[in-house]
């Protein structure tokens, strides 16, 4: 698909500019605040006008090399590289408001060194009153400039006329949320960066041993074996109270980048949860498992840094996780784990297989004939007491997928249990192989 890339300096409206191209409640945006450097990673989106469609992606501020003053700074440069390297089209974003300054000039230098087209767009524009601030632009080295406000839409229509025209005849339309979906979640600092780079086999996330690296929820496009899903890195994700000590600008952006994460399990048909081999499973693993199980999504947990245990510990440290697991995430039994090692890219690809097993029973429909055929066998005129209350159950029916959800009608709601439910689940999982898709159970009373 053709890819715009959008480079600018910190906080000149890229984000902005960004949320408004994609344009779409149900997309996860890119977290927007006066804050400079709120982005660091690339964020990649589907922008769609008329009948065109193309990706757009937005960058962390791009500054000189010279000024890069620890890893992240230059790793935001490497991933900059990485996106201006996969465009069709760079939009130079410039700041209309502050002016023209030095590093301007030094970025329209190196881009115009890397021999891609590039749109020079003045933002902060707000209206024609404001038209002048452009002029002192046009030094830059451009005889065309196209001013907009991202945040008000004046002069966007003109930008994405401007994109339109370049786009090439004929294009795939194919979106990728047709893709399947794997949000990759965890506390901070647990290696969901890594995870994802070592899966691309590229430098598409910072990765950086201080915590709270990766702010936004940032999408990627994995292939596999020709196959392709789409991954997407979220922000950690704290305990709650975190966010409710004194506010401040810090604290505010980690809170938008909270939401995001759960937005992004909310999107997701799969949940990855990443949890570190060294510390065991915690309590904030727990809460965010518990939040996938709420959302019904599909549910593989990832033991990473397995190459920090020591060989001989192994054998007993998978043991230990094993009961770990079953004791302190046993409301999802039915979710597959891996020890892993991102660094060493040891069994990572192990997780497509269980994916794919996990996408085929997630979208499974089982016939209602089938169903009650189950039923007849094994609960057929039995007649359980609850609480001093008959219960009969009646008969079965699936109503939905993406989860499988199934409909039991009984003589008596108020009297069916949460064993009885465990019991019912059990029986559809082993008759119908859902072995590691969640499934959804209801119940209502007959009349």
């Amino acid at each position: 698909m053709f890819t715009v890339v959008i480079v600018g300096r910190p906080n000149a409206g890229k984000s902005t500019l960004f949320n408004r191209m994609i344009k779409s409640d149900d997309k996860i945006k890119a977290i927007t605040d006066k804050l400079p450097g709120v982005t660091r990673d690339i964020n990649y989106g589907v922008a769609k006008w008329e009948d065109k469609t193309f990706t757009v992606v937005d960058t962390g501020g791009f500054f000189p090399e010279q000024k890069a003053e620890n890893i992240i700074q230059k790793q935001m440069l490497e991933q900059i590289e990485i996106a201006i390297s996969e465009a069709d089209l760079i939009i130079h974003l410039l700041d209309g408001k502050e002016g023209l300054v030095p590093d301007d000039i030094e970025t329209a230098r190196w881009l115009r060194q890397t021999e891609k087209e590039i749109l020079w767009v003045v933002n902060k524009i707000d209206n024609p009153s404001k038209l002048s601030r452009i002029y002192e632009f046009y030094s830059i080295g451009t005889e065309q400039l196209i001013p907009i406000s991202a945040l008000t839409g004046y002069g966007f229509e003109e930008l994405i006329e401007k994109i339109i025209e370049r786009l090439p005849l004929t294009q795939s339309l194919k979106s990728e949320e047709e893709l399947p979906k794997i949000a990759i979640v965890g506390r901070p600092n647990v290696g969901k960066s890594t995870i994802i780079n070592a899966l691309l086999g590229k430098k598409r996330m910072i990765v950086s041993p201080l915590p709270g690296t990766t702010r936004d929820a940032i999408d990627a496009v994995c292939t596999y074996y020709g196959k392709k899903y789409l991954l997407i890195d979220t922000a950690g994700i704290k305990r709650l109270s975190y966010y409710k000590r004194e506010i401040s600008q810090q604290v505010y952006v980690e809170k938008l980048s909270y939401f995001k994460a759960l937005r992004s399990i909310e999107r997701a048909d799969i949940a990855v949860l990443v949890v570190d081999a060294t510390e065991g499973i915690v309590n904030q693993d727990q809460k965010i498992a518990g939040i996938v199980a709420e959302q019904k999504k599909g549910l593989i947990i990832l033991i990473n840094k397995w190459d920090l245990i020591p060989q001989d510990e192994r054998d007993r440290k998978a043991k230990i996780f094993a009961e770990e697991i079953r004791r302190k995430l046993w409301f999802v039994d039915y979710a597959p784990y891996l020890t892993v090692s991102a660094t060493n890219k040891t069994r990572l690809t192990k997780i497509f297989p269980i994916i794919d097993q996990i996408l085929e029973e997630y979208a499974k429909r089982v016939s209602t004939s089938e169903l009650n055929k189950l039923f007849n066998q094994k609960l057929k005129d039995v007649v359980l007491s609850s609480g001093g209350k008959e219960l009969k159950f009646y008969y079965i029916t699936q109503v939905d997928v993406e989860p499988p959800t199934f409909v039991v009608f009984v003589n008596d709601k108020s009297a069916v249990k949460q064993h009885h439910i465990k019991f019912i689940e059990k029986l559809l999982r082993e008759t119908f192989n859902f072995e590691f898709s969640p499934i959804s159970i209801k119940v209502k009373q007959r009349k």
